[in-house]
């Protein structure tokens, strides 16, 4: 891997965490009565756009410079990068880039047509993949990758992600297919920091806990 990358990773998650709501990537409403609503009907207090930090180049090399240093930390025999599509792409991008390795990148399903690839790139069987990702919610879409990766002949050590919800069963999914996880920031640093920048009241604090800890009984 190249060069020294310096970056305290005790203070990233609430550096990351003020990026993200510094440009809006991450949105909070407390109030059940004014929740946002996911595709899959569920509601929350929190929606999380980590597509918007590609266009803000401080905060985006503020990304890759976390990956990078997250990497070199937790996985220093990492070979290949690897974006999971899409969201996790462009990232992995900067992050190969930064490490000098090379990089390739997962489909959520195998193309239709062509040769039908389900991981673009050159991937030998035996190489130690890193796989990055925007956000982990349930973790099924990043799971999915590393398992395509694993069946590729290749080995997942693990996926890195900018911003996790911290569901528990998120946790143990990861657990049961024995895939580490990490990520730069996460909804425990994220209310901290909204609670110090005044985004959010300290009265809200426990109502947006109580989400993460069940999410499906939000605002019923």
């Amino acid at each position: 891997m190249n060069g020294t990358i310096t970056v305290d990773l005790q203070k990233l998650p609430q550096q990351i965490a003020e990026a993200l709501l510094k440009i809006k990537a991450v949105s909070l409403r407390p109030d059940p009565a004014n929740s946002f609503v996911w595709t899959s009907g569920l509601k929350s207090p929190i929606y999380c756009d980590n597509r918007l930090t590609i266009s803000y180049p401080e905060v985006r090399n503020l990304l890759a410079d976390g990956f990078a240093a997250l990497v070199k930390h937790l996985h220093p025999d990492a070979e290949v990068i690897a974006g999971i599509a899409t969201g996790g792409i462009p990232h992995a991008a900067w992050v190969a880039d930064k490490l000098g390795l090379p990089m390739i990148y997962v489909r959520d399903k195998a193309k239709g047509h062509g040769k039908q690839n389900m991981i673009e790139g050159h991937l030998s069987a035996g190489q130690k993949v890193v796989l990055i990702e925007d956000l982990i919610s349930t973790g099924g879409s990043s799971l999915k990758a590393a398992v395509a990766v694993r069946d590729a002949g290749a080995q997942a050590l693990g996926v890195v992600a900018i911003f996790t919800y911290e569901f528990p069963q998120a946790e143990q999914a990861f657990r049961e297919e024995n895939i580490p996880l990490a990520t730069l920031s996460n909804y425990s640093a994220l209310l901290e920091t909204a609670a110090k920048l005044g985004a959010i009241a300290e009265s809200d604090i426990k109502t947006l806990q109580s989400w993460r800890e069940h999410p499906q009984q939000y605002g019923v």
